[in-house]
């Protein structure tokens, strides 16, 4: 009977969907399922979130702001800091921040935290699925029981329980919410018919599979995938340093072949809210079963001494020029994870900032899409973006290209600034002496 009231609701396009944490991943949720004409509920602690929302104001840069303001004008999105509204939702979407402990073990205190905020407001026929990206085993042992401990509910008969993990890439004009296929595992049989019928309201593609394990698998195996490629061309790029040889030109030319290659590209380290964290999690469920990942943990090792390649590679290329790296002034262009987002999350500019100024160097940012470097769990950089000037470039005694945002002229870089170390191989198509020019 409770599944066929929800499932009633949803076919008849009456439920109501509340998403938990309106943040990178929440806010497109709240977007696509409002554009569907679908009543939803944000829940988010922060309440400078609640007011910039009921104010019609975006604070995601990839997200317009008419966007938020036209679902408040219709009257069917509500942000709201009191969980007690869980109780008028039909379904209850957890998107909540699933980051690592300073040992690299999983840190669950933001799932616990929320499921105990919510547990007392659940009834009878609702669904709860939860997104964030964690190890095998979340939703049905740690997520499952503070549900049940919580409402005195039974997950899979009193209520569905679900996961669907989150496939976000903010930037990506070709892909939004709505247009990325959409992976759910249920509990039961009846928690994924349920959880299929709700997505299906909004998104384009819902692809079922058999468990909410494998769902959690599969998002863990997506990232895990890029990061052992990318630390593989990371290594790669520094053995390239070494003989001498562009790999660049060696990426572009292994790309001709048209099958059994796939183009990954070097950095200075890994960032963003998932390639970064998300294989620690899979490593450390690993050894419940006496099982050692060596292979994703040494591409964990690989891309986290990114950050310090970059810092000896910036030495090496002071010292040529006779400047110590103690009072040098060091110009990072960007500081955002990847081009041209506005989001510093486990983003590799950090580490490199502290690491140039725990050796005494003067460090300034230019990057157009932070403002200034926002207070962090693991970081607290008190530095704010300067403009991009001909005198700031100049008086620099070395930029390091850390973020390769489109709108940077890097001609003019390589004109103005006296040294560059580059990180992302923007330099290659610029006309400059190879003297002041070093790969990174």
């Amino acid at each position: 009977m409770t599944a066929n009231k929800l499932q009633s609701r949803i076919e008849a396009g009456e439920a109501v969907v509340g998403v938990v944490g309106l943040g990178y991943v929440g806010l497109p949720l709240v977007l696509t399922f409002g554009r569907a004409g679908i009543r939803v509920i944000g829940f988010d602690v922060d309440d400078s979130k609640i007011l910039d929302l009921h104010a019609g104001r975006s604070y995601l840069k990839h997200i317009p702001s008419e966007q938020i303001a036209k679902l408040c004008e219709k009257d069917i999105f509500l942000a709201t800091s009191s969980f007690s509204k869980v109780a008028e939702c039909d379904a209850i979407l957890l998107c909540v921040p699933t980051p690592l402990t300073k040992h690299r073990e999983p840190d669950m205190i933001y799932i616990e935290g929320t499921a105990r905020s919510i547990a007392p407001h659940l009834r009878e026929g609702q669904i709860v699925v939860l997104e964030s990206t964690t190890y095998p085993g979340t939703s049905d042992e740690l997520l499952r029981h503070h549900l049940e401990a919580g409402s005195g509910l039974t997950a899979g008969v009193d209520f569905h329980l679900a996961y669907s993990p989150e496939r976000e890439d903010p930037g990506n004009s070709s892909f939004d919410t709505q247009r990325i296929p959409k992976l759910v595992g249920g509990l039961t049989d009846e928690c994924q018919k349920a959880a299929v019928s709700l997505y299906e309201m909004a998104l384009d593609k819902v692809v079922p599979v058999s468990s909410m394990r494998v769902a959690e698998m599969t998002k863990l195996f997506e990232n895990v995938f890029r990061s052992v490629n990318i630390a593989l061309v990371n290594e790669l790029k520094m053995l390239c340093d070494r003989m001498d040889v562009d790999v660049w030109e060696v990426i572009e030319a292994a790309s001709t072949k048209p099958f059994g290659f796939m183009p990954f590209h070097p950095g200075p380290g890994l960032g963003g809210h998932c390639i970064p964290v998300d294989p620690f999690y899979l490593t450390w469920k690993a050894r419940e079963f006496e099982l050692s990942t060596r292979f994703i943990e040494l591409a964990g090792e690989i891309n986290t001494y990114m950050p310090r390649y970059v810092l000896t590679r910036t030495v090496e290329a002071l010292n040529c020029f006779g400047k110590p790296l103690r009072e040098a002034n060091v110009l990072i262009l960007g500081v955002a994870y990847k081009k041209d987002v506005d989001d510093v999350r486990e983003s590799p500019a950090m580490k490199i900032i502290e690491l140039l100024q725990d050796r005494g160097a003067d460090v300034t940012y230019h990057d157009p899409f932070i403002e200034k470097i926002p207070p962090m769990r693991k970081h607290d950089i008190d530095l704010s973006s300067v403009e991009l000037t001909d005198d700031v470039l100049r008086d620099c005694d070395v930029a390091i290209v850390v973020t390769d945002h489109g709108n940077v002229d890097y001609q003019r870089v390589a004109n103005l600034a006296p040294l560059i170390v580059d990180t992302r191989g923007v330099m290659r198509h610029v006309d400059a002496p190879a003297i002041k020019i070093v790969t990174a």
